[in-house]
């Protein structure tokens, strides 16, 4: 558990992608409920929709380079299909999020999920597999206290 001073300096935002929004309605919803039992307050946390999970990586460095929080949760959601789009898009998204990290120096935490169908996409985001989003929150959150603990 975050103590009130970590609690203090936790401004943490999510870039949601809005395609596959069934999948990423449900990971964001995993993600607010870890940062609640970790005591961040709604007011400290802001939420930025995408048209896709293409889109994060550019979002998220331009949010990172703001200088306003200190971690950033990527939620987006890349599903198999009969093309090689997915490849495209799951390893760009895999990119430019690691991009937006590396040249913001602010944390950015992968939290795109990428499935071969919707059953797994589903069973991620709440069902058998529980919650990603929720897992991505929890990194985000130890991500941005060492980085304001231990890496200043």
């Amino acid at each position: 558990m975050l103590d009130a001073y970590q609690r203090a300096y936790l401004s943490p935002i999510r870039v949601v992608a809005r395609f596959n929004e069934i999948i990423t309605k449900q990971l964001l919803e995993g993600a607010l409920g870890t940062f609640k039992n970790y005591s961040v307050q709604d007011e400290d946390i802001d939420v930025v929709w995408v048209p896709g999970s293409f889109e994060i990586g550019v979002v998220a460095a331009r949010l990172g380079k703001s200088g306003k929080y200190h971690a950033i949760l990527c939620i987006g959601a890349v599903i198999r299909g009969d093309t090689t789009h997915y490849d495209a898009v799951a390893n760009s998204a895999a990119s430019g999020v690691l991009s937006a990290s590396l040249n913001s120096g602010v944390p950015c935490i992968f939290g795109v999920l990428t499935c071969d169908n919707m059953d797994q996409a589903l069973n991620r985001a709440g069902g058998k597999s529980g919650n990603k989003g929720a897992e991505a929150a929890l990194t985000a959150i130890e991500m941005a206290s060492l980085f304001e603990h231990h890496l200043k």
